[in-house]
């Protein structure tokens, strides 16, 4: 496999409302050999905010990857999916779904809306840490991300 030689950090946006599964998220990611920049936002309204740098975000960096999940307070995670992939700026940032649902109509519906990647969040820890090498090892080391 061969490493992208990035000359800056890889910025990844979380999208995840439970604290516990941020938290893993972020340690995992931080204990890779890929440089990346995580910013978590805990709701699709804050998501939004933030890919649209409005509000507090006007100087937010475009991230180069997005961790959603679906099951979000407010907007939910569908329809999150559905503004960037809509929106002509933002529609090339890949988008992986993270989330604890297995249900058929949730994965259809992401993959319609154009999803890059959906994955379900593993219950064991072990698996849930496994889980987030494979996406460091996938999308962040062999994967160039077209923003950069």
């Amino acid at each position: 496999m061969t490493l992208n030689n990035c000359l800056h950090p890889i910025e990844i946006l979380l999208v995840e409302d439970s604290p516990s599964d941020a938290n893993l998220i972020t340690r995992y990611l931080k204990q890779s050999n890929i440089a990346n920049q995580l910013h978590w936002v805990k709701n699709g309204e804050t998501a939004v905010e933030y890919l649209l740098q409005q509000g507090s975000y006007q100087t937010a960096s475009r991230p180069d990857l997005i961790l959603l999940d679906l099951n979000l307070p407010g907007i939910n995670g569908q329809e999150v999916l559905a503004m960037v992939k809509a929106d002509p700026d933002l529609k090339l940032i890949p988008v992986i779904i993270l989330t604890t649902s297995t249900a058929r109509k949730d994965i259809l519906s992401s993959y319609k809306l154009n999803v890059n990647c959906y994955i379900t969040k593993p219950v064991e820890i072990k698996d849930f840490r496994n889980v987030i090498r494979l996406i460091n090892d996938f999308w962040l080391a062999a994967v160039q991300l077209p923003s950069q």
